[in-house]
This record gives structure tokens, C-alpha cells and sequence, in this order.
């Protein structure tokens, strides 16, 4: 009993610690662009994917939270367990959109912000593809258990069999966070390795990442090792997800700020912001604009 009681009170602060790391990691990057003034070293790729992708995270949460149907379902599915998502999870989400949000404003509307213009203002398609990709999967799945005679049952045989139900609607759309995790970092990646330096990039939001990453993972295997069955992550892989591929991101961006481009910074000219040639953000595409618009 006290060892249980020790484990909960754990998983208790290692989620609110986590919920802390990652929600304060949403803060440096548009205080430093504020502070900047400029977008320039980063893209709009980042925020706009990540708010597709907390909105979908913060919907399956709840959903997995409140719902007694869900809850039902994912009972029957996982051998009588609930869901492993707690409020800090639900708050962490929400935050994180509405964070995303003024970010992703910071880049449309610069002359609000006072900021000098920059190439990254404009998505890649590559993110284009993938944003409206996962809306349509989604939506594709949800029509599909909107269609299902069965959509509603809580029986063994409806939930276990392959029979579609709500649960499966609401995993389609917590497995777009999944898909925006995967890729979400990937153009900024590629922006540093142009630009051969992380300025404009706050390296800050990483580290913050990287420990809640660790936190979080660390409170799932608690929560799981309590109930006795690792569906606890298994039935959940979004949040598992979460803290493992962020992390591997967070290593690659903390190799290219401390050791690949530590030497980068300052060196390129102040005075090139919104320069192509000193700013090679999403310089293919938008070229590319500049030739179709010149052909018309």
C-alpha cells in the first residue's frame, strides 16, 4: 500500500513537472521573435502543424477523459482498464493550441507584430500535403463509424472483432498528433542545415522539451506498472509517442546548436533578414511562386 501510495503521489508530480517543461517550451520561441522582431531562421511549417495537431490532442484527450461511451469502449477493447490520460494532459493540450495560435499569428501577420518581413511566412507544400492529408484521413474514418450499424455498442464482440465504433473515430484523430510529431520538426531541421546555424531558432523551447519528454514517458510507465498491464501504453501510443520522437528531434536540434553550428551564430550579417541570400528559408518554393506568377 505505501508503495502504491509513493508511485501515485510520483506519477502526480512527474505530470504536473512534464505538463510544466512542455508548456512552458511553447513560450521562448515567440518571445524570441518579439524580441527579434523577425521570424527569420525559422518557417511557419513548425506552428501551423503543430496547431493541426494539438487540436486533434486536445479533442482525443477529452474524449478519452469524459466520454462514458469511449471510456466504455476502451474498457472492453483493453480488459476492463481506463485511459491513462489525466487533466494535466487535457490542460497541457489546450494550452499548447491556443499558444500555437498566437505563434502561427506572429508569422501571417507580421506588420501587426511589427516584425521585418521573412520568407518563412509561406508553408511548404510538404506541410500543406500533410496538414490537409491528415484532415481528410481523419474525417474518412469518422464517416466510416458514423456509418456503422454498431458505432455505439459497448459488447465484447462489436469492440474486439473489428467492428467500427467511436473508439476507433477518436484514435484516427489522436493519431494525427502522432503523424504532425513525426514530421513537425523535419523543415526546421532542414532550415538550420541551409542556413548552417540555429539563429533565429530558440534553443531553449528544445531543452524544455527534451525534460518533459523524459517526465512524461517516465509517468506513463508508473501508471502503467500500477495497473499491472502495459496497455496502459499500448492503448494510448499517441502520448508514448510523444515523449520518444520528441526527444530524438530535441538530440538532433541540441547537436546542431552545441556542436554542428556552435560557431554560427553572429557570424552571418544582422542586416539580411528577409534577404534570400542570407535567409534561404523556403527559397525553392518561393522562387518557384515568383517564376509561375511571371509566366501568368
Amino acid at each position: 500500500m505505501a508503495d502504491s501510495t509513493f508511485l501515485a503521489s510520483l506519477s502526480y508530480v512527474f505530470g504536473w513537472t512534464y505538463f510544466t517543461c512542455w508548456s512552458l517550451s511553447f513560450y521562448p520561441q515567440s518571445i524570441l521573435n518579439f524580441s527579434r522582431k523577425s521570424t527569420s531562421g525559422t518557417t511557419i511549417d513548425f506552428p501551423l502543424i503543430n496547431s493541426l495537431g494539438f487540436f486533434a490532442y486536445t479533442i482525443s484527450n477529452i474524449a478519452f477523459a469524459y466520454s462514458p461511451l469511449i471510456r466504455a469502449q476502451y474498457a472492453v477493447r483493453y480488459k476492463g482498464l481506463t485511459p491513462t490520460v489525466q487533466f494535466n494532459d487535457i490542460t497541457f493540450a489546450f494550452h499548447g493550441l491556443i499558444l500555437c495560435f498566437i505563434t502561427v499569428s506572429q508569422y501571417l501577420l507580421p506588420r501587426a507584430w511589427g516584425f521585418a518581413p521573412s520568407l518563412g511566412s509561406r508553408p511548404s507544400r510538404f506541410i500543406l500535403g500533410t496538414f490537409f492529408g491528415c484532415v481528410i484521413g481523419a474525417l474518412i474514418i469518422i464517416l466510416r463509424v458514423w456509418a456503422s450499424p454498431v458505432r455505439n455498442d459497448t459488447s465484447g464482440a462489436a469492440v474486439t472483432e473489428g467492428g467500427w465504433v467511436w473508439l476507433d473515430a477518436i484514435y484516427a484523430v489522436s493519431y494525427v498528433k502522432l503523424v504532425v510529431t513525426l514530421i513537425k520538426y523535419t523543415p526546421q531541421v532542414i532550415v538550420n542545415y541551409r542556413n548552417q546555424s540555429t539563429e533565429g531558432w530558440s534553443i531553449l523551447q528544445i531543452l524544455l522539451d527534451f525534460g518533459g519528454g523524459v517526465l512524461s514517458i517516465a509517468q506513463q510507465a508508473i501508471d502503467s506498472y500500477q495497473q499491472g498491464d502495459w496497455s496502459g501504453i499500448s492503448g494510448n501510443p499517441v502520448k508514448f509517442a510523444l515523449g520518444n520522437v520528441s526527444m530524438i528531434y530535441d538530440l538532433v536540434f541540441i547537436a546542431q546548436h552545441y556542436v554542428l553550428y556552435r560557431h554560427a551564430a553572429g557570424a552571418k550579417a544582422e542586416g539580411g533578414e528577409g534577404d534570400p541570400d542570407s535567409d534561404p528559408l523556403l527559397r525553392e518554393d518561393v522562387r518557384g511562386g515568383d517564376e509561375e506568377r511571371r509566366i501568368q
